[in-house]
């Protein structure tokens, strides 16, 4: 019984999350994700049962790796970005 509880917990869990994918709106990331995003949630709008089976799954992964690339390129600036602060920062201390 206790384990029929965790699996139906398990299960409700599953289905209350709404997405898998960051926030998907399209101020957000490039043109190219853009229009993933966009070919991902017509799929899903016309394939409502089907995308349960993996109908979905190629232009997800496309998805997936597309917010990837995004998110690395921010991770790089962000590191660059900390680098020249952190330089200008030094420079101040050593000057005084």
């Amino acid at each position: 019984m206790q384990n029929l509880k965790k699996d139906i917990r398990f299960v409700l869990f599953l289905f209350s999350t709404e997405s898998m994918h960051t926030d998907l709106s399209p101020h957000l990331h490039t043109s190219e994700c853009n229009s993933l995003i966009e070919q991902l949630n017509n799929c899903h709008s016309e394939n409502k049962f089907a995308k349960f089976l993996g109908v979905c799954n190629d232009i997800d992964s496309l998805l997936v790796k597309c917010l990837k690339r995004e998110r690395q390129a921010r991770a790089a600036a962000n590191r660059a970005k900390a680098a020249d602060r952190q330089a200008r920062l030094r420079e101040r201390l050593l000057s005084q």
